[in-house]
């Protein structure tokens, strides 16, 4: 007899964090169809996240730095080809609304605020956290496939290797910190001089090690030659997503701008120190570890948070929410252990 596999198609195509958040929906899907085919669509360069994960069938790519209408519209037609039976996109952007609608899938579901949400035949309500709503982006991405899942939450999770685990091993020789220092956007990011500040001050019976992506790797070397503290290490641009996370999982703790190291932490359960500087957590993309801390200004701020992004500068010049958080708050978060 004839047994028909349900496949399943995720889209997300924004940036590295986002996806790891949106790993929760991998979760829960296996979670109820455990014999299922679930493919998920990314951006090139967001693939590696999912290496030999044990619960995807295949990751679809789509090529946004060359030929981006044309590769779009390659990958609609592998996507049709496959016949899924339910597209789950977490995007609220036109070419991934487009990429659902025009599936082929017999139910597509996404939020109302896509421009093609007309077309899909599921829609659910984008819910911004207002004071009185208050929830996690997983807890949004869940509402997805809540219908026909459930209506518990789930972690988002990532899946380092054996071998991811042994290749950070050289590194776990004695007790250690990671540091993730960098943010796509200048005002979620804690500012350099104060990242020296703080790391001059750490204990010398722990190694300090600078993570982040290749780009990263000028601010961390600078870092370094302007800190006193010999026991620092930069690691930027030298390890691979999974790598990061493997090294992370198994830190004194990990501190973290509002970016994409704080969901790898979470999607791995390691302790976390989340330092928030124009954001905050409410917006609902705060850690999820067991071990988690909020650190930000402890005086109130009357422009705070100034957006839900960031900025590439600070619109009052200040920076205050920055400057203003102590090193001993920092400090305070590894000495809890």
């Amino acid at each position: 007899m004839y047994i028909c596999t349900v496949k399943f198609l995720i889209i997300q195509t924004a940036f590295i964090g986002d996806v790891a958040l949106a790993t929760c929906l991998v979760e829960k899907l296996h979670q109820h169809f455990p014999n299922a085919q679930i493919d998920f669509l990314v951006r090139k360069g967001n693939e590696s996240l999912f290496t030999n994960h044990p619960f995807l069938n295949e990751i679809l790519i789509w090529n946004k730095n060359e030929n981006k209408q044309r590769n779009l519209f390659k990958l609609l037609q592998k996507i049709r080809q496959t016949k899924y039976h339910k597209v789950i996109n977490v995007q609220r952007f036109a070419a991934t609304g487009l990429l659902t609608a025009f599936s082929g899938a017999k139910e597509t579901i996404g939020f109302d605020k896509n421009p093609f949400s007309f077309f899909f035949s599921k829609k659910i309500k984008h819910r911004v956290n207002d004071g009185a709503n208050m929830l996690h982006e997983t807890q949004r991405d869940l509402l997805l496939i809540k219908d026909f899942t459930d209506d518990k939450f789930i972690m988002p999770r990532l899946y380092p290797s054996i071998e991811d685990y042994k290749s950070v091993k050289v590194f776990q020789q004695k007790k250690y910190i990671v540091i993730a220092p960098a943010s796509v956007w200048f005002t979620k990011q804690y500012p350099k001089s104060k990242w020296i500040s703080f790391i001059n001050k750490i204990d010398v019976a722990y190694n300090v090690f600078l993570i982040g992506a290749p780009s990263d790797n000028n601010l961390c070397n600078e870092i370094i030659e302007e800190s006193i503290n010999k026991n620092v290490s930069n690691l930027s641009g030298k390890l691979s997503f999974l790598q990061s996370a493997a090294l992370m999982k198994n830190a004194v703790i990990n501190y973290v701008n509002d970016s994409a190291p704080m969901h790898f932490a979470s999607a791995v359960n390691a302790p976390v120190a989340a330092v928030y500087c124009s954001t905050i957590p409410a917006f609902g993309f705060g850690p999820l570890s067991d071990k988690k801390f909020i650190i930000e200004t402890e005086q109130p701020l009357s422009c705070r948070p100034c957006g839900l992004h960031g900025y590439k500068a600070c619109p009052l010049g200040h920076f205050n929410c920055a400057h203003w958080i102590e090193d001993e708050q920092l400090l305070a978060k590894l000495e809890f252990r």
